[in-house]
């Protein structure tokens, strides 16, 4: 337990004194800043369309009037989940491959293998540090999240909304964590880090945006800007029948989509922060039964990469693909 501390403690200082951190948590707390504020903006040109709107509706002696547009402010959150789902996890790869291919570069590992440590010790020490990393910079960008939706998006949070944030955090923080592993098991497998890289970045290359982008387009309601149904003005229970005779292509779509990590924790952060409009406003609970399969799916994928970075970063695999 000593030498797993002393090594965790060793990458957390490695990473502190390249500012490699600083720059990081900067660029992805600008990008998701920058959505909230676009976010907030677009409603604000809503809130002056409708005004206009009404205006005109009184100056022409009607009393008619649509509804005005609602604000519910943890959907300003959709760019920035998004942001980092697909930038964020770049990042993650990128800074899970540097963990062993640092060692390599500088010709460290026999050093550090000279010494009587456990044999998951060297791995173990590399997962604490980046656990501890993502979950420190996760936690700010949060913070820096919530801010924003105070400040400028001036959302009148509620104790619920500050829940919702700390669990889209924690599978958020769960995420990184998996794909900053799995570059690590894959630079320690292979005896050239370039390759170890090259292969990580062909699987978040898979995972992240492939997968994803042919279950959308296997979508049939993706095919319009606005949605297929709502284009030719088809209300929810008629879609629902129309789908009804698809449901073997939609179950073949949905099996598509739930093979990528990435749509495991899109579909449980939307649904958390009211991004997806069937949970929006709805209780904890009733959240929890139409996600939870994505949950464990997410925490299935991270016990996953925690597993491969134990065992492919040993002393004899290290040694062997060093020399």
């Amino acid at each position: 337990m000593t030498d797993l501390l002393i090594l965790s403690q060793k990458e957390i200082t490695d990473l502190r004194r390249t500012k490699f951190l600083v720059v990081l948590f900067a660029f992805l707390a600008a990008v998701v800043v920058l959505s909230v504020v676009v976010a907030s903006a677009d409603f604000r040109i809503k809130i002056s369309d409708y005004n206009q709107y009404v205006t005109a509706l009184k100056a022409a002696g009607s009393t008619v009037a649509a509804p005005p547009p609602q604000l519910f402010p943890l959907q300003m959150l959709r760019g920035g989940i998004e942001y980092l789902e697909i930038v964020g996890s770049l990042f993650a790869v990128v800074l899970g491959y540097s963990l062993v291919a640092k060692e390599k570069g500088r010709g460290t590992l026999h050093l550090l293998f000279s010494r009587p440590v456990h044999r998951f010790a060297f791995a173990g020490g590399k997962i604490l540090a980046i656990a501890a990393v993502w979950t420190v910079m996760v936690a700010g960008l949060f913070i820096v999240i919530t801010a924003t939706l105070l400040v400028v998006g001036n959302a009148p949070l509620q104790g619920t909304d500050y829940a919702r944030l700390g669990i889209a955090a924690l599978h958020t923080a769960e995420y990184l964590i998996m794909w900053s592993l799995l570059a690590m098991a894959l630079a320690a497998l292979t005896r050239g880090p370039s390759t170890g890289l090259i292969l990580a970045l062909v699987l978040w290359l898979v995972v992240v945006l492939i997968i994803p982008q042919i279950g959308d387009t296997m979508d049939p309601d993706n095919q319009i800007p606005g949605g297929l149904f709502a284009s030719l003005q088809i209300d929810k229970s008629h879609e629902q029948a129309v789908m009804s005779h698809f449901s073997g292509y939609e179950t073949t779509r949905d099996l598509v989509e739930q093979t990528s990590v990435t749509k495991q924790y899109e579909r449980s952060t939307f649904a958390y922060l009211g991004i997806k409009n069937v949970y929006n406003q709805q209780p904890l609970s009733f959240i929890w039964a139409g996600t939870f399969n994505n949950t464990l799916w997410l925490l299935f994928g991270l016990a996953v990469s925690v597993t491969s970075a134990l065992f492919a970063s040993t002393k004899k695999t290290l040694l062997r693909k060093a020399i």
